[in-house]
């Protein structure tokens, strides 16, 4: 389905973090021109090519958004600060103003003609009162109005799809939205307070068989549910939805449901161990059940995320577990 039209320049904002740079490598193989930028000094990127343009750049200033764009045909923005649910239950304010990177690339975009623009959205967008359920029978698109997102980071999504689409409205600017649906991977944070469940319990449990303590700590009582993507599946679907006719906002995430204990099963099996749960009932925890319906993806794109979450597991499990040792040799 996607195809290079005369060797195009993109840009891809958030190039140094988790999901920006699995991107970033997904189109250099496809033999994209890319320019990478991201608010962290190069030495602190996830993932670094020498060989591309790569920028330093605060996309939250406008001068810094029109030199980010100049010249591009294709914007991918996946610039935004935030992080797992401790991070962004705690840090309302900084999410929301990751408005002003949407809003001055938005505006950049238009004013430069690019051709194409993709905004990271996410499922923090739906709607909580829909979310009480364990057994959430899946969020559809529709599902996020009435509006009732995550307080602030939600809030802050689900504003700047609204940007997007009222830009195509007014000034025909192709715009396309995915709301992601957890993805995890190496690559990714795991110990820096920002890392989402799979890593974090992926540490918690590698370091409790390092340290031969047999304990778990899990936030919440276990028994909420989410579907996890793989990163491989997430950067296949920004490629796909960039690059199809789907307008408006689509679910891009797994439909594998389980509850946080049965994550903690499928990584203790990796682990080859078996350990106490110590559950902290107070800790943040988000919404009770959240899990992606993936009917429109698979009617425009003929495609959903596959990776199932024991295999995707398998390799997160390896790159914390090879980091974790090369800190403390």
């Amino acid at each position: 389905m996607t195809q290079k039209i005369n060797n195009p320049k993109i840009l891809i904002t958030g190039a140094g973090g988790f999901i920006g740079g699995h991107l970033v490598k997904h189109f250099k193989k496809k033999g994209f021109r890319i320019r990478a930028v991201d608010i962290k000094p190069l030495n602190e990127w996830r993932q670094l090519d020498k060989d591309l343009e790569n920028i330093s750049l605060d996309l939250t200033i406008k001068e810094h958004c029109d030199q980010a764009v100049k010249g591009v045909s294709e914007i991918y923005n996946l610039a935004s600060n935030m992080g797992g649910i401790g991070f962004i239950e705690n840090n309302k304010a900084e999410c929301m103003l990751s408005v002003l990177i949407n809003t001055h690339l938005l505006i950049a975009a238009h004013k430069e003609n690019v051709e194409r623009y993709f905004f990271s959205s996410s499922a923090c967008v739906y709607a909580a009162n829909k979310q009480t359920d364990p057994r959430n029978p899946q969020l559809k698109e529709s599902d996020a109005y009435p509006a009732m997102p995550e307080d602030g980071y939600g809030w802050e999504k689900l504003f700047s799809e609204r940007m997007c689409r009222h830009f195509t409205e007014d000034f025909g600017l192709k715009t396309r939205v995915a709301r992601f649906h957890n993805v995890y991977g190496p690559y990714g944070s795991y110990d820096n307070g920002r890392e989402k469940a799979p890593a974090a319990l992926a540490r918690k449990i590698i370091r409790a068989k390092l340290s031969k303590k047999h304990e778990v700590e899990i936030w919440g009582d276990g028994k909420q549910t989410r579907t996890f993507m793989y990163i491989d599946d997430c950067v296949k679907g920004i490629d796909l939805i960039m690059h199809s006719d789907i307008e408006k906002p689509v679910n891009l995430g797994s439909k594998e449901l389980v509850s946080i204990n049965q994550l903690v099963d499928i990584i203790e099996k990796i682990a080859d161990i078996k350990l106490k749960r110590n559950y902290k009932i107070d800790a943040p925890k988000g919404v009770r059940g959240r899990s992606s319906n993936n009917a429109l993806i698979r009617k425009q794109l003929k495609w959903e995320p596959s990776i199932s979450l024991e295999i995707g597991m398998k390799k997160l499990y390896k790159w914390i577990e090879r980091e974790i040792t090369n800190k403390t040799k």
